[in-house]
């Protein structure tokens, strides 16, 4: 049974169960308050937290364009035009040529990027500003590409050109966002800001999780410059390590076997340290990946004029003002 399959399978017997025990009232669910469980989003979080929100809520940003495009060729001036209150539009986004499969996914992915931004801004408030300038180009890509392989490829990278460039595009954003928020964690004071956090967190991972499941499952497939997707993950990691001048915090889906699970296997289906407990990075640290320039004062890469909050301006020494 290959992975997807047995995947597949697991999700059609949880989905199975779970409506068995509450098909009486799965009609009913939509327009109902929300449960007990869920995450309600009202301002008022300190100032010390609010900043290092703030870093996230420039990871969503970008997340949301570039799935919900790459999903449907439409972003969040589409989909919710309030929640860029005034930003300008991305450069470059387009949809993909993506398999049913993968569009559906990408496509949910984007949604709940919606939501992400939704609880954000809300629980910020004042505090919260503008979608900053952001370029999702295929040029932006290719060349975070090219430089993370060491080469410049012949074919430039497109990752709107098919579903399995899509993946290794996406492979690149949602995990950087996973490990800020594993870092800001320790440094929140609110248990409103905790449980946002807590909350976002579950879902970045999951998202990670579900593309590193699909791009294991095609492992040993070579895409280009006669390498595997497996080989390209672990270059792409490694820049980003190189990026973050941190060690490392990133791994791709093969690895050496030290830093396998308990030190007994080279797959790594998900990326975490020796005791399988995730990787952090500060906002400084993860402004040096998404800028592609291993500086957090100098932008670039899929921030051009830099990203934008107290702690991202201060590093480029240009505090703007958050409420427009």
């Amino acid at each position: 049974m290959s992975l997807l399959h047995a995947v597949a399978v697991l999700v059609s017997v949880w989905s199975t169960q779970f409506l068995s025990v509450a098909s009486e009232d799965s009609s009913q669910v939509c327009g109902k308050p929300p449960s007990n469980g869920s995450y309600i989003p009202v301002p008022g979080i300190p100032f010390s937290d609010a900043k290092l929100i703030q870093v996230a809520l420039n990871l969503e940003f970008l997340e949301a364009e570039f799935f919900l495009f790459s999903a449907t060729g439409k972003g969040l001036d589409f989909f919710d035009p309030s929640l860029a209150r005034g930003g300008p539009p991305p450069i470059g986004g387009q949809q993909a040529n993506l398999d049913n499969r993968t569009a559906d996914i990408i496509y949910q992915f984007g949604l709940q990027e919606v939501g992400h931004l939704t609880a954000i801004i809300k629980t910020l408030d004042g505090k919260a500003f503008p979608r900053p300038q952001l370029d999702i180009s295929s040029e932006v890509f290719s060349n975070f590409m090219e430089k993370a392989l060491g080469q410049r490829l012949q074919t430039p990278f497109d990752p709107y050109a098919n579903s399995v460039n899509l993946l290794l595009a996406s492979y690149v954003i949602p995990y950087v966002g996973e490990t800020g928020y594993i870092g800001a964690s320790p440094m929140l004071e609110s248990s409103k800001a905790k449980r946002l956090v807590a909350g976002l967190l579950a879902v970045e991972a999951g998202q990670d999780a579900v593309l590193r499941c699909l791009l294991y499952a095609i492992k040993d497939q070579e895409v280009f410059s006669g390498l595997t997707v497996a080989e390209i993950t672990d270059k792409i990691s490694n820049y980003r390590n190189k990026l973050g001048h941190t060690g490392i915090v990133d791994e791709g889906l093969v690895v050496p076997k030290c830093l396998g699970a308990q030190g007994m296997v080279t797959g790594n289906i998900l990326s975490a340290d020796m005791n399988s407990v995730g990787y952090a990075r500060t906002g400084e640290e993860v402004l040096r990946v998404v800028y592609g320039t291993g500086d957090a004062h100098r932008p670039g890469g899929f921030y051009p004029k830099g990203a934008r909050g107290e702690i991202a301006e201060s590093l480029l020494g240009t505090r703007r003002e958050t409420q427009t």
